[in-house]
């Protein structure tokens, strides 16, 4: 069986607070952003809604884009949010099911 990862965008709402993830199961951990299961930044700023997120079957790619993405200005996260998702809707819901 084929694995996934993913890079993904949090955001505390439209042009909010942004917090940049990489994960191998993402219903489970925007579930945690979500609930607060731990502390840490998304809990202390109120970063809940999934706005982004990309998907690919290398680890080593996901952790690379995950660093780039962190590294890019935020009017470039904003643009790449926009692209994907203009209405800045939570994804969580689409994937969900």
């Amino acid at each position: 069986m084929l694995k996934s990862y993913y890079v993904y965008i949090m955001a505390s709402g439209r042009n909010g607070t942004l917090y940049v993830g990489v994960t191998n199961d993402l219903l489970r951990r925007v579930y945690e952003h979500k609930n607060g299961t731990s502390d840490g930044f998304t809990k202390k700023y109120g970063v809940n809604r999934l706005v982004w997120f990309d998907e690919t079957p290398d680890v080593a790619a996901a952790i690379r884009r995950e660093k780039t993405i962190k590294r890019w200005p935020r009017a470039y996260k904003l643009n790449v949010i926009e692209e994907m998702n203009p209405q800045w809707r939570d994804l969580y819901e689409d994937i969900v099911g």
